[in-house]
Order: C-alpha cells, then sequence, then structure tokens
C-alpha cells in the first residue's frame, strides 16, 4: 500500500520479485546462448534451457523460502530451472548455469533492471526539466523576495529561483547519462572471478554473453568492486536532494504567512481529515520523505562496498533491497514534484505585498550601493545601516527615514529613491542566469 506513496508505478515493476527473477533468468538464457555460440555446451541443450527461462512459469514465494536456506535467491532459482529443463530435455539439465557462480546471475540480472530503471529516471528527469522550463518561461519577471538564513534579504524573481531547479535538474541528466554505460557491464567470473571452470573458452564465452546481452565487458570481474553500484546510489541521492530542496521551497512558500505559492489542488489532494480549510503540501511531502530517507540508503551502499577478498560476506546482500529502494524513492520523488512544478498555483500579489512587508528594508543594499561612490563603502553601509535600524523602531517606511537623514537625502531625490525602490531595477544579472538555464531547453 504505502509504495503507492512513494514510488510509480514503472519503477516498482522494474524491482518487482518478477522482474527479479526474469533478470536472473535472462543471464542464464543468454549464458546458455553464448556457451552454444561457442561451442561449450551443445545446441540443442542451450534450446532447452532457454525455453524454461520465462519468470511467469516459477514459484517466486517458493523461490524466496528457498533463497532463506541458501543465503541468495540464485541457487533456488538454478535449481527450479534445472528441474524444468530436465522435464523438457533430460540431457540438458547437466549445462543449466555451466561455469557460472551464483553472483553472475544476481549481479547481471540487477545490471539488466538498472539499465532499464535509469531510462525510466532520464524520461522523468525530462519530464520535470519540461515543467521547470515552461514556469520559468513564464515566471521570470515576476518579482519576489529572496531569501537567506530564513530571512528576507533581496529582490528576485520566480523564474530565477526555478531556473536554479532546471539548471540542476540538467546536470543530473548528464551524470545519468554518462554513468547508464558504465553501470550496464556484464558480471561474469566464476566462483572466484577467474573463470576456471571454462578453462581456456572463458574469455569466448564471456564476450559472447556480453554481445547477447548487449552489456560492455568489464575489464576484470566485479564481484567485490562495487563503485559502479554506488556511483548509481550516490548519483540518484543527488537527484533526490534537488528534489528535497525544491519541495521544501515549495512549502515553506505555501505556508499561511507567506502564501505565495501552493500545489496544485484537485479534489481529495492535501486535505486535513479534521481541518476543512487546509491545503496540505502532499507533493513536497512525498518528495522530503525520499530526501530523509536516501541518504542513509547512500550511506549503506558506500559501507558494503568494503567486501572482503574475492567474494564478501553480508555486504554484498546488504545490496539487494537498498539499491532498489533508493530508485523507487527517486522515482516517486520525481514523480511527485514533477506534478507539483507543472500544476504550481503562483500568487504574484501576495509575492508583492510581501516585498513590501519589511517596509522597504529588502532595499537596504541598493540604497547602500547608490551613495557609496560619494560617502564611501564603509560609511555608507554604517549609514543605511543606522537608518534601518530607526526606521523598524519607530515603524516607518525606510524611503521615509531616507528622506529625513541629510547625508542620504543630498545624494537620493525623490526620483533616484523611487527607483531604488522597484524591485525591478534590483535584479542584477537575473536575465542573464535564466538564459542560461534555458539554453539546452
Amino acid at each position: 500500500m504505502l509504495e503507492m506513496l512513494f514510488t510509480t508505478d514503472a519503477m516498482r515493476a522494474a524491482f518487482s520479485d518478477v522482474a527479479r527473477v526474469q533478470g536472473m533468468l535472462d543471464f542464464e538464457g543468454g549464458l546458455a546462448r553464448a556457451e552454444a555460440a561457442v561451442g561449450v555446451i551443445p545446441a540443442a541443450a542451450a534450446l532447452s534451457i532457454v525455453q524454461c527461462c520465462r519468470a511467469d512459469a516459477y514459484d517466486v514465494a517458493a523461490l524466496a523460502a528457498g533463497a532463506r536456506n541458501a543465503g541468495n535467491l540464485a541457487i533456488p532459482l538454478v535449481a527450479a530451472l534445472t528441474r524444468q529443463v530436465a522435464d523438457v530435455d533430460p540431457e540438458a539439465r547437466g549445462f543449466v548455469h555451466w561455469g557460472a557462480t551464483s553472483q553472475d546471475a544476481i549481479d547481471t540480472g540487477l545490471v539488466l533492471q538498472l539499465r532499464y530503471a535509469l531510462s525510466l529516471v532520464e524520461r522523468d528527469l525530462e519530464r520535470l526539466a519540461d515543467a521547470l522550463a515552461t514556469k520559468v518561461r513564464a515566471h521570470r519577471a515576476t518579482p519576489m523576495v529572496g531569501r537567506t538564513w530564513m530571512q528576507q534579504a533581496l529582490p528576485v524573481t520566480l523564474g530565477l529561483k526555478l531556473a536554479g531547479v532546471l539548471a540542476a535538474v540538467d546536470r543530473h541528466h548528464e551524470r545519468i547519462a554518462t554513468l547508464a554505460p558504465r553501470i550496464a557491464t556484464l558480471q561474469f567470473g566464476g566462483a572466484a572471478g577467474t573463470l576456471a571452470s571454462l578453462g581456456a573458452r572463458g574469455i569466448d564465452v564471456e564476450s559472447a554473453l556480453a554481445a547477447d546481452l548487449d552489456l560492455a565487458v568489464a575489464d576484470t570481474p566485479w564481484h567485490t568492486e562495487r563503485d559502479n553500484l554506488c556511483e548509481v546510489a550516490a548519483t540518484m541521492g543527488l537527484v533526490v536532494a534537488t528534489l528535497g530542496k525544491l519541495a521544501r521551497d515549495v512549502a515553506l512558500l505555501a505556508q499561511t504567512e507567506v502564501a505565495e505559492a501552493f500545489e496544485p489542488a484537485a479534489p481529495g489532494r492535501g486535505g486535513s481529515s479534521t481541518l476543512p480549510h487546509k491545503r496540505n503540501p502532499v507533493g513536497a511531502a512525498v518528495a522530503l520523505a525520499a530526501a530523509v530517507r536516501v541518504p542513509s540508503l547512500v550511506a549503506t551502499m558506500l559501507s558494503a562496498a568494503v567486501q572482503e577478498h574475492e567474494r564478501g560476506l553480508g555486504n554484498w546482500p546488504a545490496e539487494w533491497d537498498t539499491l532498489p529502494e533508493i530508485l523507487m524513492l527517486a522515482a516517486g520523488a520525481l514523480d511527485a514534484m514533477t506534478g507539483v512544478v507543472a500544476g504550481l498555483d503562483v500568487d504574484p500579489a501576495r509575492m508583492r505585498a510581501n516585498l513590501e512587508a519589511s517596509r522597504g528594508q529588502i532595499f537596504a543594499e541598493a540604497v547602500q550601493m547608490a551613495v557609496a561612490p560619494t560617502l564611501g563603502r564603509d560609511a555608507a553601509h554604517a549609514l543605511v545601516g543606522a537608518v534601518c535600524k530607526h526606521a523598524a523602531t519607530q515603524g516607518r517606511h525606510l524611503r521615509d527615514a531616507i528622506r529625513d537623514e541629510p547625508q542620504l537625502a543630498a545624494v537620493l531625490d525623490d526620483a533616484a529613491l523611487a527607483a531604488l525602490f522597484d524591485p525591478a531595477n534590483y535584479l542584477g544579472a537575473a536575465d542573464a542566469f535564466i538564459d542560461r538555464a534555458l539554453s539546452l531547453r
């Protein structure tokens, strides 16, 4: 039930029990075809083995029970495959899993799942980028408060705020595009990474198997070299961190006291079981939950990478649920925040009102920079700061307090003050930064 809240149907299917079994069976079928192609096993045996490599023909619950005693899922699966092959072709049963080890089947099966899962992430990142780009264009000139250390700082635009997220999403897309070919690497080393059981034909079988599964050949078997899997985990951690940052900002903007932007409204979305007026940021909650959970899962992957000798004990099994969970949480967060961005409900009037909430003090730096050429930077900073404190104490607008300060009034007439207190005039290079973020769209 909860998986439906925190991931997507497509990613859940990618890491379902059936998909896990099918990944290993794809390895076993590919292995049989490869070994037949190079003359290691009879071609007829390979045909019989391949015929039995369909996950829907296996009892997942029975395999799970067998794995509990065997220590991994490949052992009961190979046994079940062998029984099915024996029913079809008794002479072929002896050639099942020929020369391979359990980890070859499990790791290569996982790689096949990851290849598909990463394609889903790439697709979803593109959807989020498109939604962000649309909002950036629509709100590139929508002024709002920029906040630092949770305090009002300077005017920015909503377009610039979202452009920063868009740039990060594009970087994540580049990371995955680089990573995807690297993770699509065959695991095939036999019991201790030497393929000794295949004698002189080991490399031939490896090459044929990699070609059959459309995977790269590893420089060496990576039974205890887990850097590629850790790279997947870390990259997904970065994606989720960006989504969590976006979710946090949306949730803060939706606070009653701020009320500048809200998640899209829909029947049954974001309501409260008791408070009729609530409009809860439920999409942000999904992404933030992922942002809380994923860092520790990434840390588990990194910890598990410290494996003993040629085959690890305990740390390899620690990966089996961890990496799929990272991918599933990332997919759920991506889907949730794509929906939030696409339907973001923006209140420009409230943004403008909040720009005035400080009675002009948000423009203090603009005033300082305007008088600094005359007074000097340090003197201007001290004087404007003193006027800000005086205005705040009296509950006055900073513009009016400046008029009463002789040194500032001598430099700034009413026209200059009007220009200084217009947020559109103190956005700096915001447009240029937005253009950069949009340049690939």
